[in-house]
């Protein structure tokens, strides 16, 4: 498993195949050692949706009598600031693993079709069980997160490291706002959204020369 978690995909992170959609398992699909451990698993959800799926879900499990083994429904999230095109800022939540919500519960029969029931979800993140004969596919098994992983994911949504979105892409005109090359406008050549940079054409001294700059450097020009 790699050291940076700088993928969002958790299948990616966790070395899982991504989950199928429409696919769906029986009890069987458990280890019997895991109907009465609760353990953390990733849940795939439909793009945008996490909120929603996690309001859903924790009043569903209320509802089907399940709320005492589903027990917590996380998205781990990172403090970000939003650039937006007139140079403002807005502050907000960058998701960990878009597209994804993560459940502690207790797996059994009742508790994962309650999660695979709920609207907006395509299925658990887990290993497809291949079945013995013909072309369809298997079923996915659910397969728990270790402690290592679970660990990894919230350190990493606690170190509150901020992020730095623009709304930028190539050929966008900017104004430098701050630094040695303050005042300066130019043309961008290249964003690099992990690294919270951009490179530019500035004319300096009537050369157009490419410069790196940080996000919270410049603003977009209409």
């Amino acid at each position: 498993m790699p050291d940076d978690l700088t993928t969002t995909d958790p299948a990616e992170v966790l070395d899982l195949p991504a989950p199928n959609e429409g696919e769906e398992g029986t009890l069987s699909d458990v280890p019997a050692a895991n109907t009465a451990i609760a353990r953390w698993y990733a849940v795939q959800v439909a793009s945008s949706c996490e909120k929603k799926v996690k309001a859903t879900l924790e009043q569903r499990a209320i509802t089907l009598g399940v709320s005492k083994r589903i027990l917590e429904i996380e998205i781990p999230q990172t403090p970000a600031v939003k650039v937006k095109k007139d140079g403002s800022r807005q502050s907000t939540e960058e998701k960990v693993f878009p597209g994804y919500v993560l459940v502690r519960m207790v797996l059994d029969e009742d508790t994962m079709m309650a999660v695979r029931s709920t609207p907006n979800v395509i299925n658990f993140v887990g290993a497809e069980d291949r079945r013995a004969a013909g072309k369809a596919r298997g079923h996915i098994k659910p397969r728990p997160l270790s402690r290592a992983e679970v660990d990894r994911i919230f350190k990493r949504a606690a170190e509150k490291k901020t992020v730095v979105k623009v709304d930028l892409t190539e050929g966008d005109q900017i104004l430098v706002t701050a630094g040695p090359f303050k005042d300066f406008q130019g043309e961008v050549i290249e964003v690099s959204g992990e690294r919270n940079k951009l490179k530019a054409l500035l004319s300096i001294f009537g050369r157009e020369t490419p410069v790196e700059l940080e996000f919270s450097q410049i603003s977009k020009q209409n």
